[in-house]
């Protein structure tokens, strides 16, 4: 697996890495903002890509955007130490197929990179999302009016990375209604997949 890992700290750079490289035997380049990544993905396109948000010349979000405009294929994780909503809801919507945080053990971004690898969405646990926008329920649920209340919840749980299967524990359902309802979702909405569903979420809130 080709990585490119992207952060305006040099010992996190080289400490990833390392670890990739010797651990996993993936190879790993570095660039320390945005702008550079962006040049290296034009020299050799990654597979995925460990993003930082804050960093000078080019942030995380903007590179993110301008890599998915130009290389939509690209799988980026976003690797920070931030949890506002506000930096997880713009890293989605810019295309980020994931958002953990610095002190996610190795092994746990690891795991977490071979899921976006084979099209999931992750979240760390560290994370606590939140949705703050319009339209909601009374139980605090993002309402999309053409969803029913329990789709609405289904979706939330989407867009925070949740599987079908740990959707079904949360809501006391079977995994095939789960399945099922993403199905509905999916068709009244008229998007594609998962991913879909969540930068849907996330603009929409």
């Amino acid at each position: 697996m080709k990585l490119l890992i992207v952060d305006d700290d040099g010992l996190i750079r080289d400490s990833l890495k390392i670890l990739f490289e010797t651990k996993e035997n993936w190879t790993a380049r570095t660039a320390e903002n945005g702008e550079a990544a962006l040049r290296l993905c034009e020299e050799e396109i990654p597979d995925i890509i460990l993003m930082d948000i804050r960093m000078p010349v080019c942030d995380g979000v903007e590179a993110t955007r301008k890599i998915k405009t130009k290389f939509p294929d690209v799988k980026i994780i976003m690797l920070t130490t931030f949890t506002d909503d506000g930096y997880i809801a713009s890293a989605i919507s810019a295309g980020a197929e994931g958002y953990l945080l610095k002190s996610t053990p190795a092994d746990g971004i690891i795991e977490r990179i071979r899921a976006v690898e084979k099209g999931a969405l992750v979240f760390d646990k560290g994370v606590k999302l939140t949705a703050g926008g319009a339209g909601r329920d009374t139980l605090g649920t993002p309402n999309f009016p053409e969803l029913s209340q329990r789709e609405n919840e289904i979706l939330s749980l989407v867009a925070t990375g949740l599987s079908n299967n740990e959707i079904a524990a949360k809501l006391f359902l079977s995994q095939g209604t789960v399945r099922n309802s993403v199905s509905v979702i999916l068709e009244k909405l008229n998007l594609r997949d998962r991913t879909q569903l969540a930068v849907y979420y996330w603009k929409n809130i």
